[in-house]
């Protein structure tokens, strides 16, 4: 029986062997296959630890020292020191700029330029003052108590040719698809204003919409896909003072090697009308280069700081501005008419009362610097065809009646007694509107 039994296990007993050879091969397999892997890891392991050192070096050489950006400047920058200059200037780029065909021919027969003022109360005001919205109480005279209209009715007439008379519509089809940006100080902001009240009458209220004060305002006309702007810039090159509203600041710094915050707005603008005078006549300025980290800044007279952001603005225009493309106008200085005594020999007042131009065409006031006049001309010089000069000094010079002088708003009404003392608080530097920035515009309006 039990040798039955044993027969009848035996097939059940090799079952289990085979079983159990196979669960241990299994095993054996799967440890091997395992310490294999690890071995895999642990020398790949090896090889990421010899080479790490080599790749952190190298990047260690590269980045052990980051030189960081330089601050923007903003109205609480102060420098921390300050030594005489020391002659540094910006590296010239000199690009040989292409010779239009529209820089010849008729505009070179004729300077605009050149020419007297034609009183006109038939042609002129081209806007009434109370009817733009878009007026500012600075230079809104009427409004503030000047009764004498006369400076609103005088034609700039060239001598030898016809200044090209403004159209609105004819403005707009230029501007159509375009953005048209003024960049400068409060002079060039007036010409701007002028603008929008030269424009503004052919457009729907429900079409036309314009940002709120900002370093960029905006006046956007939807039916033509355009936009008149104006840039705060009043230094060309970034400054302290590059806020539109707090900007007056007992100490001026500027980087004179940089206009990068102000061009990276400007550059996307089709028509470009820049002006830069005023506010170097004000005292010394401060330069604080972009490569200086601790604060060092240099002074020099305002004469040599313009110069110096003059050379950046140019460099940048050499270097970016393709006049098939672009068009760039810059603006001379627009003259102040300070002293009475310059144009009424014994006089000593300002503009204030003053009604009718100055008909001597030689006349040149102290409030147009001619070593001013001389570096703007050795600058653009340099530009060739790629910016267009809009001359408006001599012209504006005559204009001794179109200032605001007592009658205007700035920020307050002026009191009764500021009022009663003309001398001390006459503003002979911006201008009426209507007036003579309207000519500037009608200029500008010629060469496009």
């Amino acid at each position: 029986m039990m040798q039955i039994l044993n027969r009848k296990r035996s097939p059940l007993h090799l079952l289990a062997l085979l079983f159990i050879v196979f669960i241990a091969s299994s095993i054996l397999y799967n440890e091997n296959r395992i310490r294999q892997i690890n071995d895999d890891t642990n020398l790949n392991h090896q090889q990421q630890q010899h080479e790490a050192p080599i790749s952190s070096s190298a990047l260690n050489f590269s980045t052990a020292h980051p030189k960081p950006p330089p601050v923007e400047l903003d109205r609480f920058t102060a420098c921390k020191s300050t030594r005489k200059y020391s002659g540094r200037r910006a590296n010239w780029v000199d690009h040989h700029s292409v010779e239009l065909d529209h820089k010849k021919g008729d505009l070179e027969e004729c300077d605009v330029f050149s020419g007297k003022w034609i009183f006109d109360n038939t042609s002129y005001p081209l806007y009434n003052e109370s009817r733009c919205p878009y007026m500012s109480d600075q230079l809104a005279c009427h409004k503030h108590g000047r009764a004498d209209l006369g400076y609103q009715y005088w034609r700039w007439q060239p001598h030898n040719c016809n200044l090209k008379r403004s159209n609105v519509t004819e403005m707009w089809e230029k501007l159509r698809g375009k953005r048209l940006m003024f960049v400068g100080d409060s002079l060039n902001r007036g010409q701007w204003i002028s603008m929008l009240c030269l424009l503004q009458s052919v457009i729907r209220k429900d079409k036309r919409s314009i940002t709120p004060n900002a370093p960029l305002t905006i006046f956007r006309a939807e039916e033509y896909n355009a936009t008149v702007e104006f840039l705060w810039a009043p230094l060309l090159v970034e400054s302290n003072s590059d806020d539109p509203v707090n900007h007056r600041l007992d100490e001026r710094i500027m980087r004179p090697d940089s206009v990068e915050r102000h061009a990276s707005v400007w550059k996307h603008a089709d028509i470009l009308v820049f002006n830069s005078y005023l506010w170097w006549r004000q005292g010394p300025i401060k330069l604080l280069w972009s490569s200086e980290q601790n604060g060092v800044c240099e002074e020099l007279d305002g004469l040599g700081a313009m110069e110096l952001a003059m050379e950046a603005w140019a460099n940048w225009v050499a270097s970016n501005v393709d006049p098939l493309r672009k068009r760039v106008f810059f603006v001379t200085m627009s003259p102040t008419h300070l002293w009475s005594r310059e144009w009424e020999p014994g006089s000593e007042g300002n503009c204030y009362g003053e009604k009718t131009p100055i008909k001597d065409e030689g006349y040149w006031g102290s409030g147009s610097d001619l070593p001013t006049m001389h570096i703007v001309e050795n600058v653009l010089s340099r530009l060739s065809s790629k910016v267009s000069v809009i001359n408006i000094t001599q012209l504006s010079e005559y204009r001794k009646d179109g200032h605001p002088s007592i009658y205007r708003k700035f920020w307050e009404t002026l009191s009764p007694k500021q009022l009663s003392n003309p001398v001390s608080y006459s503003d002979c530097i911006h201008w009426c509107l209507p007036g003579v920035p309207d000519v500037w515009n009608e200029l500008l309006f010629h060469f496009l």
